[in-house]
């Protein structure tokens, strides 16, 4: 695979599945993997032997729980003290440590402990997203349009295009996923007139709600709000805690230390939960769950509604935000769009109706599929790959959703960049000394909408020095807020009498990865991929061995061969296969490879020929 694709990819990374799609044949086409499914779990597992990403992982989550990797996407970008992720840390049957205030996920892999950032584990996914689409253009991809939840700060969006990075991508744009929904329905449906859209993306493990303003090829996010930490992963926890309840009241025994059981249980009320979309009620049936004990259980779909009553009833409040953010009534909307696989849970469609006096939602795009969709068409846009009407007029004004700005004396955040506003963008904002004499000003910058600085999060610090000495509140220190598409910061600040400038881009926040780390995990994430590829080449030499051991047992059962054949022939094959099952024990160890099982099958063949020659005299 020599030719390079001239176009870029688009990835909808998602918290439990991802979706790559790309613009062919001026139109989109999703890219199926080679199991057939649209969309891939975004699971990474390790073993003695091999490492596996997407449905192989997950198929094999409930053998090996320890190390099978899974929302990487709750993780990156945060600090280990975070809440949400001590939370989260409850229901992982993975172990997550702290290293430099990030978390990082610890693994058994070729016999070794090893550690991962989530960034290194989400890139594991993008890669295989990339191989995926490889295996369907038939060329390299080397570029990509990622999508995030649209309330993803900005650490989160940095460690999003560091995976990239890593996957061997170069990331064009980071898009927020409402937005990309947007594309998708928006390319679909084009008419000229204005039309204001509601995005209610509900996914596997977060939550975002935007309103557009649709013209033709023009889509202006007006609002956003949202919960980084909110989905389906939420509602499977619910159902998880409930059975392990009821397994507990009756058989009196307690399961949540037994990983595999847990893991078990989870699939169950994953299927579940689905099932629930279509039918009021559904059981889960699981052979010997725990200690020998079968579990069979009912659920009807008004339990797990009252299970989920709270997390259900909150998806609304940033609707309402968006709608007053906007400055618009819930009769100016005219389309209600669903998207993420979790808006197919009809009470949330029920609230959702409700809020707005009844109106008709919109169902017309996949729920699954729409983000990699809108990724795609941004992507061919970017690489001047679309060539038709529908795109050739297409233009996102994306909105920042965090408010930005600097710590002031006291504690108090002023306002540079206030959220909602559109990007990309320059924003500047005057300061001065706080005391006489002050020839050095720190400038803390701040995201959040609290008005004190220590409720919101810190992004870095920079310092500007060389201030002239004079009373305080004289100095005009003039700050620069410089966003860019992606939605990442640079901030800057000028001594306007003296010219002296500071800067940082908003990069040494924790989690943030370093030139030289990411470098060392491209390194790495090549050898793991080697390392794979050895893998699979031992497995299939192993297998051609198996079968052939297999094929000569065969033969030598039928009557008129072990009739014809010499006692001396029969037992040097029997010999040699001896060997070569015992050499298929061994082979086992990972430090066995593909050429000695060659070798192996090889020195096999020849005793069987030379002794099958006999019969042919």
């Amino acid at each position: 695979m020599s030719t390079e694709y001239a176009g870029a990819i688009g990835i909808d990374l998602g918290t439990t599945y991802s979706c790559v799609a790309v613009w062919e044949n001026e139109r989109v086409e999703i890219i199926a993997n080679e199991q057939g499914n649209r969309t891939t779990p975004s699971y990474v597992a390790f073993s003695e032997n091999e490492r596996l990403i997407g449905d192989a992982a997950k198929n094999q989550a409930a053998m090996n729980p320890k190390n099978t990797v899974f929302d990487a996407k709750r993780l990156i970008g945060r600090r280990f003290d975070d809440p949400e992720v001590k939370s989260d840390m409850k229901h992982w049957p993975f172990t997550v440590i702290e290293k430099d205030g990030s978390p990082r996920i610890q693994v058994e892999y070729q016999g070794e402990q090893k550690n991962f950032t989530p960034q290194e584990i989400s890139s594991m996914v993008l890669l295989r997203m990339k191989e995926i689409s490889e295996g369907k253009l038939g060329k390299k991809v080397k570029k990509a349009v990622i999508t995030v939840p649209a309330y993803f700060n900005d650490s989160q969006r940095l460690a999003t295009k560091d995976a990239g990075s890593i996957a061997g991508l170069e990331v064009l744009r980071i898009i927020n996923e409402p937005t990309a929904a947007a594309i998708a329905y928006g390319l679909d449906s084009k008419e000229s007139r204005e039309k204001n859209v509601l995005i209610f993306d509900l996914g596997g493990g977060t939550f975002d709600v935007s309103l557009l303003k649709i013209t033709g090829g023009v889509f202006e996010v007006k609002a956003t709000a949202g919960d980084t930490h909110l989905g389906g992963e939420d509602f499977d926890n619910n159902l998880l805690e409930h059975f392990k309840m009821e397994f507990k009241r009756k058989h009196k025994k307690d399961l949540s230390e037994d990983a595999r059981a847990i893991r078990r249980l989870r699939t169950a009320c994953e299927r579940a939960k689905r099932t629930l979309s279509s039918l009021t009620q559904t059981s889960i049936e699981i052979d010997s769950l725990y200690d020998g004990i079968d579990f069979q259980a009912n659920i009807t779909r008004a339990k797990f509604e009252e299970l989920n009553s709270s997390h259900f009833n909150s998806t609304l409040e940033p609707v309402r935000k968006v709608l007053k953010d906007a400055k618009m009534e819930k009769k100016d909307i005219n389309e209600i769009v669903l998207v993420g696989g979790s808006t197919r849970i009809p009470k949330i469609q029920s609230l959702l109706q409700d809020l707005f006096d009844g109106k008709e939602l919109n169902k017309s795009i996949n729920p699954d599929e729409a983000v990699a969709y809108g990724a795609a068409v941004q992507a061919a846009v970017l690489t001047n790959q679309a060539g038709n009407e529908k795109t050739q007029d297409l233009l996102l004004l994306d909105v920042v959703p965090l408010s930005l700005g600097v710590e002031t004396q006291g504690g108090v955040m002023a306002v540079v960049v206030p959220r909602n506003t559109s990007i990309p963008t320059i924003k500047k904002k005057v300061f001065t000394t706080a005391e006489d004499g002050q020839t050095i000003v720190e400038f803390p910058v701040y995201e959040g909408e609290r008005p004190m600085c220590k409720d919101n999060n810190l992004l870095g610090s920079f310092e500007l020095s060389g201030i002239p000495p004079m009373p305080r509140g004289e100095a005009e220190l003039e700050c620069t807020f410089d966003l860019n598409a992606d939605g990442i910061l640079k901030v800057s600040a000028k001594d306007r009498a003296t010219g002296r400038k500071a800067n940082i881009t908003i990069s040494n926040s924790a989690g943030r990865l370093s030139a030289q780390d990411i470098e060392r995990m491209v390194a790495e994430s090549e050898r793991f991929k080697e390392d794979d590829k050895k893998s699979q080449e031992r497995v299939e030499a192993k297998q051609e061995l198996e079968n052939y051991v297999y094929q000569i047992e065969n033969t030598l059962s039928e009557p008129n061969v072990a009739m014809k054949l010499k006692i001396s022939d029969k037992e040097s094959i029997d010999n040699a296969l001896s060997e070569a099952l015992e050499f298929l024990d061994i082979s086992n160890d990972v430090s066995v490879g593909k050429d000695e099982i060659n070798a192996a099958r090889k020195k096999l063949q020849r005793t069987v020929t030379r002794a099958f020659a006999s019969l042919n005299r």
